[in-house]
């Protein structure tokens, strides 16, 4: 029977500051399942992804369409 290969797993070192930032969020939505997860991603980051669709391009983009 053929092995599968193991994927490579991103591993991301946990410091205690990341570890804070985690309860606070847990704490202030309330999370407990994934559903939750991305209703809080959506209220974090919803103002930031409106202001990257309205925002303008940079003018070196618009020099290279001239």
């Amino acid at each position: 029977m053929a092995r599968r290969e193991k994927k490579l797993v991103h591993k991301v070192v946990m410091t205690e500051g990341k570890r804070n930032i985690i309860q606070q969020l847990l704490q202030e939505y309330d999370i407990e399942t994934a559903e939750d997860i991305q209703d809080a991603l959506k209220d974090l980051l919803g103002g930031t992804i409106k202001e990257m669709k309205v925002c303008p391009k940079p003018e070196r983009y618009v020099d290279d369409i001239s």
